[in-house]
C-alpha cells in the first residue's frame, strides 16, 4: 500500500446493525487523527449525520462530516460519490483518514471499485472495508423469512431461486468485508453468538477476520490501520448482482421503499414505542428511525427501531430557534403498504 496516499475505511452493514454508533465511538478516540467522515443516509430524513455531527470530536468537526442524501451510495458513485471526494483532496488541509458510512442498502462493491478511477487511485486507498452485523437481528433470522422452507424448495427444483433482496444484500455486504464485526453481543447469549458465527461464515465463501463488540464498542486501532489496498482485490468480491448481471445492467434498489413520516409532540413515550412495535410487526417494517418531540421535555428523543426492537434516548437538548416535531423515517420492503403505515403512525399523535 502507497504510505502517501490517504487511507478510507468503509463501514457497511445492514439497517440498524450499529454502524453510526460504531461511528462516534470511533471518532471520539481517534487518537489525534483528523477525520473526515462521508455518510450516505436511504431516505430523507439525516438522522445518522445530525446524530455525529453532535459528538464533539475536535479531529472530526461538522465541516468534516459530509452527507449524500440522493440516494444509495452505490447507485450514485459518479454524480454524488466522485465529486465528494475529488472537492475533499482539494482542501488545504487534508484528512489522516477518510471514513464512509454507507447506506443500510447498498452494496459496498461499487463504492469499492470507484477508488480505482484515476482522480482518486493517485491520492486515496481502501484501508478496509469494515462489515457490522447485528447479532441479535441474525440470531432471530431476519434474513429469510422461512429459511427451512426456502432450502427445502431449492432441493425439490433447483431452477427457482428464492433468496430475498436482504439475503442478497447481507450476503453481498460480508463477501466485501476485510473485518466482520458482530454487534450487539450483549442481546444474545453464548450458543446464540455461536450460531450467528456459522450463519455469518456460511454466508460468503472468503472469510475475512470476525470479531465481536457491544454497543458498537471497537478500538479505532483495530478499525483503521488495515491496510489491506481493497480496491486491488474487487475482482474477488463480487455481488449477487455483478455474478448474475455481467452485461452491465445497473442496480437498482426497487425492492425497498423509504418515507418520511410528520408528528406533533409525543406525550407517553412508553406507549408510543409500544403501539410503534405493534405496527412494525403488522406491517413488516424493516427499519425505523428518527426524532421524537417530547411534551414537556427539553430534550430531543432519538429513536432507533429494527424490526420490533425499539432503542430510544434523549440525545440533546433542542436548540433555541430550533422547530420541534416528531419526523421518523420508514423502511421496508416494496410491497410494504405505504398509505396503512403511515395512516397508522399519524393516528398515534
Amino acid at each position: 500500500m502507497n504510505q502517501q496516499k490517504i487511507p478510507a475505511t468503509v463501514i457497511t452493514g445492514f439497517l440498524g446493525a450499529g454502524k453510526t454508533t460504531m461511528i462516534r465511538n470511533l471518532l471520539t478516540n481517534a487518537g489525534g487523527k483528523k477525520i473526515a467522515l462521508i455518510i450516505n443516509e436511504f431516505g430523507d430524513l439525516g438522522v445518522d449525520g445530525d446524530v455525529l455531527k453532535g459528538c464533539g470530536a475536535e479531529n472530526c468537526t461538522e465541516d468534516d462530516i459530509i452527507e449524500l442524501t440522493n440516494g444509495c451510495i452505490c447507485c450514485t458513485v459518479a454524480d454524488d460519490f466522485i465529486p465528494t471526494m475529488t472537492k475533499l483532496l482539494e482542501r488545504d488541509q487534508r484528512p489522516d483518514h477518510i471514513v464512509i458510512e454507507t447506506s443500510g442498502l447498498a452494496l459496498p462493491q461499487p463504492l469499492v471499485a470507484a477508488f480505482n478511477w484515476p482522480d482518486i487511485r493517485t491520492q486515496v486507498t481502501v484501508d478496509g472495508v469494515v462489515t457490522v452485523v447485528d447479532s441479535a437481528a441474525v440470531a432471530a433470522g431476519r434474513f429469510a423469512d422461512d429459511h427451512d422452507a426456502v432450502e427445502a424448495a431449492r432441493s425439490e427444483d433447483e431452477s427457482l431461486d428464492h433468496e430475498s433482496p436482504i439475503e442478497e444484500l447481507f450476503e453481498d455486504q460480508l463477501t466485501c468485508a476485510d473485518l466482520i464485526v458482530l454487534n450487539k453481543t450483549d442481546l444474545i447469549d453464548g450458543a446464540g453468538l455461536i450460531r450467528v458465527r456459522d450463519e455469518v461464515a456460511s454466508r460468503t465463501v472468503r472469510k475475512p477476520a470476525m470479531i465481536e463488540a457491544r454497543n458498537g464498542e471497537v478500538p479505532a486501532g483495530i478499525l483503521l490501520g488495515l491496510g489491506i489496498g481493497t480496491e486491488d482485490d474487487i475482482a474477488n468480491r463480487k455481488s449477487h448482482h455483478e455474478l448474475e448481471h455481467e452485461d452491465g445492467v445497473a442496480h437498482d434498489h426497487d425492492e425497498f421503499d423509504s418515507f418520511v413520516v410528520d408528528l406533533g409532540a409525543v406525550a407517553d413515550i412508553a406507549g408510543f414505542v409500544e403501539k410503534l412495535k405493534a405496527i412494525i410487526s403488522a406491517h413488516d417494517v424493516l427499519r425505523l428511525k428518527g426524532f421524537v418531540d417530547v411534551s414537556g421535555k427539553p430534550m430531543r428523543l432519538q429513536l432507533q427501531a429494527v424490526g420490533s426492537r425499539i432503542d430510544h434516548y434523549f440525545d440533546r437538548a433542542w436548540t433555541p430557534g430550533e422547530k420541534r416535531a416528531t419526523r421518523l423515517v420508514v423502511i421496508g420492503l416494496h410491497e410494504m403498504d405505504q398509505g396503512a403505515v403511515r395512516a397508522a403512525i399519524e393516528a398515534l399523535a
